[in-house]
């Protein structure tokens, strides 16, 4: 008799910056959610497969929650929620070092009243590496005690430790039933979306502090070609003429050095050459712009 097969999604969530693209992207085992030093890059649910065993497991890894201020921060968290309230199980990240923040407790009052009841949350405490062994029972005491967590799991995103049990406990949770992707699919989003991601990353990575939140990405054209290489043609959206002299910088040496980074980050995922042309435009109101949330995969009406 064959094994049963299961499949299901899961949504991480989390305050910003506590680690769920490192998560997803090591579940997954290949790079499909921008990971970056700086808080709020993720924009998208993007959603990675991984298999284990006979389980076939969707992650949603989603904005981070944070107290929304602009149209496009409060479409993010209402993605975010919406791929919670979805998801077959919830997947809570904190940061070890910063314990129960805030922020983390207002995620957790927020839940009670947006997340369906009988709905299984799991709790991640990542970054285990940055604390003492008694710092991290505290903490796992004192949010069981604010929240009726199904498991408590203690985790490295980074450097894979407790990644795997998390993973397996995952795969056995989730219901019985036919795998949504095929066995090698690893992520259901575009790969023209995947290729602006990572150019965004590179941006992010590169320029200052204010500059990333107010531009994005778009893959405007994509060629496959009879010699195996790929074209891409993309396309740098900032909202004001003095952001396109940052990201272009003084002849053009920043704009290639990014190119040249994300080509080559491209190609290692594509496995295959890739020929990337950037341009970079100015346009003034593009996140009032509905085509570009739709390009991220949000929706512009969650920002009213």
């Amino acid at each position: 008799m064959t094994e049963t097969t299961r499949a299901g999604f899961v949504a991480l969530i989390g305050e910003p910056n506590a680690g769920k693209s490192t998560l997803l992207n090591r579940m997954v085992g290949a790079k499909v959610s921008i990971v970056t030093h700086k808080v709020q890059t993720t924009r998208a649910r993007i959603r990675g497969v991984a298999m284990e065993g006979q389980a076939q497991i969707v992650f949603v890894d989603t904005p981070g929650l944070f107290r929304p201020r602009r149209r496009l921060d409060r479409a993010m968290v209402a993605a975010a929620w919406g791929a919670a309230a979805d998801a077959d199980v919830i997947v809570l990240l904190v940061e070890a070092h910063r314990g129960l923040t805030e922020g983390t407790q207002a995620i957790i009052d927020a839940m009670r009243d947006r997340i369906p009841q009988g709905q299984t949350v799991a709790l991640a405490i990542n970054k285990i590496d940055r604390v003492k062994a008694e710092v991290l029972l505290g903490l796992a005491q004192e949010l069981n005690g604010a929240f009726p967590f199904a498991e408590t799991f203690m985790i490295s995103a980074e450097k894979g430790h407790g990644v795997e049990k998390l993973r397996r406990w995952l795969a056995g949770i989730l219901p019985e039933g036919p795998w949504f992707y095929p066995e090698d699919q690893i992520a259901d989003v575009p790969m023209r979306a995947i290729a602006a991601e990572i150019t965004r990353e590179k941006l992010t990575l590169r320029l200052h502090e204010e500059l990333p939140y107010q531009l994005t990405v778009e893959t405007e054209a994509w060629e496959d070609r009879p010699d195996g290489s790929t074209r891409i043609d993309q396309v740098v959206y900032v909202a004001r003429d003095g952001h396109k002299g940052i990201v272009l910088g003084n002849k053009g040496e920043t704009i290639k050095q990014i190119g040249q980074a994300a080509r080559a980050e491209i190609a290692t995922f594509l496995e295959r050459p890739v020929h990337l042309f950037l341009q970079v435009r100015v346009r003034p109101n593009w996140l009032e712009e509905p085509e570009r949330y739709s390009e991220m995969g949000l929706d512009f009406k969650d920002g009213d």
